[in-house]
């Protein structure tokens, strides 16, 4: 018999599902993005315009750090769900010990060739002479703290899985509330500058540790911890990375994308440009968290209704995603075209230079985003519907495939307004591109087993 939420998935109105399981995803997103967000405003407000840069420059790297979290974290909450699932709770904690390791272990590495090599890392990705002493006060700080981060993401992916999402929500909204304050505190009252933001981001990852690992340590876990369990075994490694390649791989993709992006206008716009592209990336990331959300929120229903052949629900469902995304990506839009200078001192203080710069620069580079929330969430619709193939290109298309061949020729025309025209350019084409897919995918839907279907002897419509 299906239990209580498998009812749900199937009975209840799809408006009020996607509410229900949009806005956890939406406010853990949200709280995510608040780390770097936070941390450009501040730098820039109390430090300057070089100091965005620094934080421009460590995003990739940063970026990078998180695919690791992203690459044990799902792939050992997706075992764990399982092994739960089949009542094997012992190779559950064997899974998720396994996963620890892992997620202290991999950091540990990058962080020790980062130390090694720091300087030539951070050239690398585009870090100018100006830039350099910024960059390595605050890359450093933070990927010394990277094993804290690891541990927190990873390990509060294992507290979803054994049904506590509420509890994994608060690690996020805690750590983010801590990173904000700390911001503010270690800059403004201290003064010790970008030291004190890469500080209070460190800071906030070890109060997120201390969180989620007080859960299993104080015993209130399903899963627990035993020091038996921790070597790890190469069957189980080997099996948590085959499922976290996937999210693993799109970090993987956000980083090389970024890593050109910082070459290109550090190419052909110096230093502010890099900064100019550090505040629009803050931004963009801000308005596309809620969209993500939305649509991570759609899936189980979608997924769901899909396999019991309710396609009526399916549509439904998607169709409500499409329009509340939209409404998302509209307002950003009209929002950056209505108020750019004001958006952009959002991140700057007395510099006229910069918040021109990038407030000309966000209503380019941002020109399509009113589409944007049809193309993300028809990506994430195939996911849902186990076409991995077509999610993957989909997803990949809009940030990797069209965007970077693009930043590669364009610039060599325009020069830095064609850094800004990628982006546009490549939305425009990626929404073109999902609406052939999404089109001809829902005209190959069947109908319904029946209007008159039922579930539990209940009718479904």
């Amino acid at each position: 018999m299906a239990n209580k939420s498998s009812q749900e998935l199937g009975l209840a109105p799809t408006g009020q599902l996607l509410w229900k399981f949009s806005w956890p995803s939406i406010l853990a997103m949200l709280c995510n993005s608040l780390y770097n967000i936070v941390d450009r405003a501040f730098v820039g407000r109390g430090v300057g315009p070089l100091a965005i840069a620094a934080t421009t420059v460590a995003f990739p790297i940063m970026i990078l750090f998180m695919g690791i979290s992203l690459l044990i974290g799902v792939g050992a909450t997706a075992l764990i769900s399982i092994r739960l699932g089949e009542q094997k709770k012992e190779e559950a904690e064997l899974v998720a010990a396994n996963a620890i390791t892992l997620l202290v272990l991999l950091p540990l590495i990058l962080s020790i060739i980062y130390l090694m090599f720091a300087e030539p890392i951070l050239k690398f990705f585009g870090a100018s002479a100006e830039v350099m002493p910024y960059a390595y006060d605050f890359t450093t700080i933070v990927i010394l703290g990277s094993v804290l981060g690891s541990v927190g993401m990873g390990v509060n992916n294992f507290i979803r899985a054994e049904g506590n999402p509420i509890r994994a929500m608060s690690t996020q909204v805690l750590g983010a509330i801590i990173n904000i304050i700390l911001n503010y505190f270690f800059i403004f009252k201290l003064g010790i500058g970008i030291k004190g933001s890469a500080l209070a981001t460190v800071l906030g990852q070890l109060f997120a540790t201390i969180w989620v690992m007080s859960y299993y340590l104080t015993g209130r876990s399903l899963v627990k911890l035993k020091l038996k369990n921790f070597l790890p075994k190469l069957p189980i490694v080997l099996k948590i990375m085959s499922i976290g390649f996937a999210p693993f791989s799109m970090q993987l993709a956000s980083c090389i994308q970024q890593l050109i992006l910082n070459r290109a206008v550090l190419k052909y716009s110096g230093d502010l440009g890099l900064s100019t592209v550090g505040i629009i990336m803050s931004i963009g990331t801000l308005m596309f968290m809620p969209i993500l959300g939305i649509s991570q929120g759609a899936q189980p229903i979608i997924g769901y209704n899909y396999g019991a052949r309710q396609f009526k629900r399916v549509k439904e469902t998607l169709k409500k995603a499409i329009f509340a995304s939209s409404i998302i990506a509209v307002a950003a839009f009209t929002a950056i075209h209505l108020w750019p200078q004001q958006i952009a001192g959002i991140f700057t203080k007395d510099n006229f230079t910069l918040t021109k710069m990038t407030a000309d620069a966000l209503q380019v580079f941002f020109g399509m985003t009113f589409v944007i929330g049809f193309q993300i969430v028809c990506s994430q619709y195939f996911q849902a519907v186990g076409k991995a193939l077509q999610a993957a290109l989909l997803s990949l298309s809009r940030q990797f495939l069209l965007f970077i061949p693009l930043l590669l020729i364009l610039p060599r025309f325009w020069g830095i307004k064609g850094v800004w025209r990628t982006a546009p350019i490549a939305d425009a084409i990626s929404v073109l591109l999902t609406a052939v897919f999404i089109i001809r995918e829902l005209s190959l839907l069947p109908e319904d087993i029946s209007e008159q279907n039922t579930v539990l002897g209940k009718k479904i419509y």
